[in-house]
């Protein structure tokens, strides 16, 4: 029995083949992390820990909601292309839960780990404000796949944890919407266009790490 009624989506006419390439993965994961689970408002400050493929979509969809961001990394050439998105970038040293408490004049509203580590964690919950929302989209491994949180600072400021994974089928329509109207612009999502003759290559090359900052994908043709 065939379930296309329920697994497919149409993709509106207004967005091409290659920019809808990278919304099953990274981007659909930053969107259902950002728009359902964080329930992000305008004006909110957003701070988002781990500016890798996820990350820096975070970034691009918290500002096209119209919030304030944030971006902590390591990586140099990471926080520049947040800053580029138009997020505030810090380096996420030992002062960075200060900065951001004073930046955001007592703390981020929303918290997001896109990285997925015991510190990353720890610090975007640091980051938060009383009553404020985390939402965990790393994934936790190895050693770090159970860690010690400040569950203290939990209880004592009322946060809210929330996990995130993936994108429901249901949510698709108003990612969709957002992208077909120009309210998100995935312009900058794709890096290079490469022929189908290129594919093998490229695929087997995505078994190393990406380079810091790499926003842009590679789009096969034919």
């Amino acid at each position: 029995m065939t379930q296309a009624g329920t697994n497919l989506v149409k993709l509106p006419d207004e967005i091409p083949f290659d920019l809808a390439a990278g919304l099953g993965c990274r981007f659909g994961t930053a969107y259902h992390a950002m728009r359902v689970q964080a329930r992000m408002q305008p004006g909110e400050w957003v701070a988002v820990v781990g500016c890798g493929g996820v990350g820096l979509s975070c970034v691009q969809i918290a500002i096209a909601a119209g919030a304030r961001v944030v971006a902590l990394d390591r990586s140099e050439a990471a926080l520049a292309a947040a800053e580029s998105l138009g997020a505030v970038p810090l380096f996420s040293d030992d002062a960075a839960v200060a900065r951001v408490h004073e930046l955001t004049d007592g703390g981020a509203h929303v918290s997001v780990d896109a990285l997925g580590a015991r510190v990353t964690a720890t610090l975007a919950l640091e980051s938060l404000r009383p009553k404020g929302r985390h939402v965990q989209v790393g994934l936790l491994l190895g050693d770090d796949a159970n860690p010690p949180l400040p569950i203290g600072r939990v209880i004592g400021l009322e946060l809210e944890l929330f996990g995130s994974h993936g994108l429901a089928i249901a949510d698709y329509a108003q990612m969709l919407e957002e992208i077909a109207s120009g309210t998100l612009d995935l312009s900058g999502s794709v890096g290079s266009r490469i022929s189908f003759e290129e594919l093998p290559e490229a695929m087997a090359a995505m078994s190393n790490p990406p380079a810091p900052g790499t926003f842009g994908m590679k789009v096969a043709v034919w």
